[in-house]
């Protein structure tokens, strides 16, 4: 059976020792969504939201929240990213906008909760920039949905809708 890492042999909180790692080239991408009124949608597609460009503040926002991943997430290493990419694209079918994340670094350990951050914080701040026209959205679907590089491989979840 797995054991949670981050935990001593004591139980208590422990910051995972990576100095003996091989450094690899890793990378995870993540994705969330944020669900909204068909017009809120059209207005941010538009460019008339009140408080601006709401998809590149999203892109901007997420990008700056996967370099302070360590800073927000506690017993996270701090890593050099050599690679943030945030992609937010309109579905009509939620209606809202799905969000995609990606992060890469050739370091010692994985860039998972960077990318989780960085969908996340991107992902609020859409909802931030619009909820003044629409308090109803909803954040969903946060997760990773692909992993590469490190001890434990590779891994891809089913990219169909998220859980």
């Amino acid at each position: 059976m797995a054991r949670l890492t981050h935990l001593g042999a004591d139980g208590k909180a422990d910051m995972v020792d990576v100095g003996g790692k091989d450094e690899t080239e890793r990378t995870a991408v993540a994705e969330g969504a944020v669900t909204m009124q068909p017009s809120t949608l059209k207005t941010i597609l538009e460019g008339n939201a009140k408080k601006g460009d709401v998809l590149g503040a999203a892109r901007i926002a997420g990008i700056m929240a996967a370099k302070r991943t360590h800073e927000l997430i506690p017993l996270c290493h701090p890593l050099l990213l050599t690679k943030v990419a945030v992609d937010i694209v309109p579905d009509e079918a939620l209606p809202g906008l799905r969000v995609t994340a990606l992060a890469r670094v050739t370091g010692k350990t994985g860039v998972e909760m960077e990318a989780l951050t960085a969908a996340s914080v991107a992902c609020l701040t859409i909802y931030d920039m619009a909820k003044a026209v629409d308090r109803g959205m909803v954040v969903s679907g946060i997760r990773v949905v692909e992993k590469t590089g490190g001890k434990s491989g590779d891994f891809k979840a089913d990219r169909g809708k998220p859980e």
